[in-house]
């Protein structure tokens, strides 16, 4: 077995950085897989072979293609992993009380619907896994030379605002804005001792794509937000989280991307610098001093 390969995480990492080169077979294998780790973990290699609609060979070949001698021992991270999941009771009673609630409402279904859908996202957000990698992503942004936040369309909000908050106590967190031509020339600006924050969920724009790819080039680390580890900025990223983004709009909702983009400051914010505080302070005095806030 390949010695990297200690958990389901690494495993599904390294699947993910070897997507864009597998076989079209290997390819809906690995579909399967990183879209059902759960059902890796629960199915023998048949079962799974038949819903991810290839051949059990082809499952072992992609168990092989990241280190393993054979598919039991590949399937066996996904059920310790399985095994020690955290539950989350909290955000499932609470789902389960609003369709309660929207079954006694049918005026209010569309509303319930929402609050169903917010509820189940934040849910698969906030798990062990994600706490994990929180607490790697965080010296990464502290540590960079700069770190430069990175999304076009809807999820340039998501960049705005994670460097609006995140500048104020680490002003090394800047924009990538790419206004009137300038995003080649802000691209240029990255190092290999930089981080690039990334947000991207299908359909992937072809701008953000080809930014991961200039960053990569450079050598900088990307921590990718995305929605499956099949997403393009997720191959060779340092860290990827996975979100959830379903929603009954008919547009996908930011609601979990904003939320891990605040979990992820307020974990930099706790393992911060003196310096860091000061910081912040100096904002908050500056603001006031020019009649930022509006005293009641």
């Amino acid at each position: 077995m390949n010695n990297k390969i200690a958990d389901a995480n690494s495993a599904l990492k390294e699947i993910s950085a070897q997507y864009p080169q597998l076989t079209p077979q290997l390819k809906k294998a690995a579909d399967y897989v990183l879209e059902q780790p759960v059902n890796v973990a629960l199915l023998s290699i048949r079962k799974s072979a038949e819903a991810a609609g290839v051949t059990p060979s082809t499952l072992t070949r992609l168990a092989k293609s990241v280190g393993f001698d054979r598919y039991d021992s590949f399937r066996q991270l996904f059920q310790t992993a399985v095994n020690t999941r955290q539950p989350a009771s909290y955000f499932s009673d609470r789902a389960q009380y609003l369709q309660d609630m929207a079954s006694n409402n049918p005026e209010n279904k569309v509303f319930f619907e929402f609050a169903d859908s917010a509820f189940n996202n934040l849910e698969q957000l906030f798990q062990e896994d994600t706490r994990n990698k929180l607490q790697q992503a965080a010296p990464l942004v502290i540590n960079a030379r700069k770190v430069f936040a990175l999304g076009f369309r809807d999820t340039f909000t998501c960049a705005y605002h994670f460097t609006y908050v995140g500048s104020i106590a680490f002003p090394h967190i800047q924009l990538i804005r790419g206004y009137q031509g300038t995003l080649l020339s802000e691209l240029g600006e990255i190092r290999k001792d930089d981080v690039v924050v990334a947000f991207s969920f299908e359909p992937y724009t072809t701008e953000t794509v080809q930014a991961i790819n200039i960053a990569r080039n450079a050598g900088a680390k990307i921590i990718a937000i995305t929605d499956s580890l099949r997403s393009p900025i997720a191959s060779g990223a340092e860290i990827t989280f996975t979100l959830n983004n379903d929603t009954p709009h008919f547009f996908p909702t930011l609601t979990s991307s904003i939320a891990l983009m605040e979990a992820l400051l307020a974990e930099c914010v706790s393992i911060g610098s003196k310096e860091m505080v000061s910081n912040i302070n100096r904002f908050e005095e500056n603001i006031r001093h020019l009649g930022g806030y509006h005293e009641a």
